[in-house]
């Protein structure tokens, strides 16, 4: 059964978080086809899309060279900063910048923005949505805090496992991130799950 308050959050797919990017995450690339059906079924439903974005200045305490713990990523209005070219956002979709401040990591789309400055929590409630499905990049440290940020503040979410791929500096680290979500109150759906709760609530 669909979900009427149901809205889909895109998490960092883009270009440096990718194959041959500046931050590649292990099989990044891999969660392009299933957020693709997950984007089909939201725009089909007339549900909001919102795509989050790393936009970082080039002098970043996030990165190593100011005593961060990342190389130089998703600069702002780089080329590795850009969504991925496969990646089928339809010109509706809401993007929340994050990551813009160079004090600060910005690993939650919750720190993040819309084009009009409008806080994701704030955006998100104006709209009436409750229940979020989650995707994206990657899910040991954006995913991970959106995910418990957006718990915190009382929506509902599911994580689309399919839809996600971890950094993993430890090997577990995926894993751990995906039980931390859980703990916060998260479920994990796939797929198949995710676009039935996406599809038209009339039906």
């Amino acid at each position: 059964m669909s979900d009427a308050s149901a809205a889909l959050l895109v998490i960092d797919v883009q270009n440096d978080f990718c194959a041959g990017g500046a931050l590649e995450v292990p099989d990044g690339d891999s969660v392009v086809p299933p957020i693709n059906r997950l984007l089909a079924a939201s725009n089909a439903a007339g549900r909001p899309v919102f795509a989050s974005r790393d936009w970082h200045p080039l002098r970043s305490i996030h990165f190593k060279e100011r005593g961060g713990d990342w190389p130089v990523h998703c600069v702002a209005g780089t080329v590795g900063a850009a969504f991925h070219p496969g990646l089928r956002l339809d010109p509706a979709a809401i993007i929340v910048t994050k990551g813009t401040a160079p004090d600060a990591d910005g690993y939650s789309a919750f720190d993040g923005v819309t084009a009009t400055g409008t806080p994701l929590a704030d955006a998100l409630t104006a709209l009436g949505v409750r229940r979020l499905l989650v995707c994206g990049l990657a899910t040991d440290y954006c995913v991970r805090a959106s995910v418990i940020d957006a718990r915190r503040r009382g929506f509902d979410v599911s994580v689309v496992g399919d839809a996600i791929a971890a950094v993993n500096l430890a090997a577990t680290d995926g894993e751990t991130a995906v039980q931390a979500m859980r703990a916060a109150g998260a479920d994990v759906v796939h797929t198949e799950d995710a676009v039935v709760l996406l599809e038209d609530a009339s039906e």
